[in-house]
C-alpha cells in the first residue's frame, strides 16, 4: 500500500506518484541537449600520440609534467574556448573538467568537448545535441511502481575503503571504489550489495540480477540516499537505474563487482532504453 507524503509545495504524493515524478525527471535528464543520449566520442589521448582526435578539432596532447591536456588551436579550428574563438594559434592549458557539460570550457559549433581524466589517462568525451541517439529516444521501458520492491536496509561500513578491478563496458579494467555493502532480506533470504560512498554521503551500487541481458539491460545502478546514523538504509529497487552506457556506447561503466550479482530476479525499476 503507498504511502502518503508531502513535497516541498505542501501537496501530499503517495510513493507511486513520487516514482512517476522521479521517472519524469529522468527522461528529462536523460534526453537534455547535453545529457547521456548526445555522448558521440570518448578519445582516449594516449590512443593517438599525434594529437588529432576523430572528428574533434584542434590538437590535443598531455602536457609534460602529465597533470593536464594542452590544446593547439587557431581560428580555423572552429572552436571556443570559454566563449572565445582562440585568435591565431594558441595553446590552452585544461583540466578535468568537473562541472556541467554545457559548463565546458571548449565548444565545437553546438558540440561540448570534455576533458575526462581516468587513473592517470586522459581522454576528451564529444557531446553533441544533434546526435542520432539523442533524436531517436523514445523513453525508458520501466516496470510500473512495486510497494514489495522497496525494502528496508542496513548499511555496514567497512573498516577501509577497498578498490577491486572490475571490467568497464570499453573491456578495459579500472578499479572500483566500495566503502561498504548494504544487506536486505527477499523472500526470508538475505542479500548483500556492496557500495561506494558518495562524498554527500550517499550510496552508489552497480548490481545485475537473473534477468539481466534477459528482459532487462545486462547490468543497473542504484543510489539509495546516506543510511540514518544507525545504518538503517531505504533499498529501493524501484528507483533502479540504466547505466550511462545503456543510452551511449562511448560511456566507460563499471561492471558489477564480485559478489553483486544478484540470484534472484528483481523485476523493478529500469528495464531498457525504448527502441528507436
Amino acid at each position: 500500500m503507498s504511502t502518503d507524503v508531502t513535497d516541498v509545495s505542501g501537496v501530499s504524493l503517495t510513493s507511486v506518484q513520487k516514482w512517476e515524478r522521479w521517472r519524469e525527471r529522468r527522461a528529462a535528464t536523460v534526453s537534455a541537449p547535453y545529457g547521456p543520449l548526445s555522448l558521440t566520442g570518448t578519445h582516449w589521448l594516449a590512443d593517438y600520440p599525434e594529437g588529432h582526435l576523430p572528428d574533434v578539432p584542434g590538437v590535443w596532447r598531455v602536457d609534460e609534467d602529465g597533470d593536464g591536456v594542452v590544446l593547439t588551436a587557431a581560428d580555423g579550428d572552429g572552436l571556443t574556448a570559454d566563449g572565445r574563438p582562440p585568435g591565431p594559434v594558441r595553446e590552452i592549458r585544461l583540466t578535468a573538467d568537473s562541472g556541467p557539460v554545457e559548463e565546458s570550457r571548449i565548444a565545437a559549433g553546438g558540440r561540448r568537448l570534455v576533458v575526462l581524466r581516468r587513473e592517470g589517462l586522459w581522454a576528451v568525451r564529444s557531446f553533441d545535441p544533434e546526435s542520432a541517439a539523442r533524436r531517436a529516444f523514445r523513453g525508458i521501458e520501466a516496470t510500473p511502481y512495486d510497494p514489495d520492491w522497496t525494502l528496508p536496509g542496513r548499511f555496514r561500513p567497512y573498516g577501509t575503503s577497498r578498490t577491486v578491478r572490475v571490467e568497464n563496458a570499453d573491456g578495459r579494467e579500472r578499479g572500483l571504489g566500495l566503502g561498504g555493502e548494504i544487506a536486505f532480506t527477499v523472500g526470508g533470504t538475505e542479500h548483500t550489495l556492496q557500495v561506494a560512498v558518495e562524498p554527500d554521503g550517499s550510496l552508489w551500487a552497480v548490481f545485475a540480477d537473473t534477468t539481466s541481458g534477459k528482459g532487462s539491460y545486462r547490468f543497473r545502478f542504484l543510489r539509495p540516499a546516506a543510511p540514518a546514523a544507525d545504518g538503517s538504509v531505504t533499498v529501493d529497487f524501484n528507483r533502479s537505474l540504466l547505466p550511462p552506457c545503456a543510452f551511449a556506447d562511448h560511456f566507460i561503466c563499471p561492471f558489477p563487482p564480485p559478489g553483486n550479482t544478484l540470484p534472484i530476479a528483481v523485476p523493478a525499476g529500469e528495464r531498457q532504453v525504448l527502441p528507436g
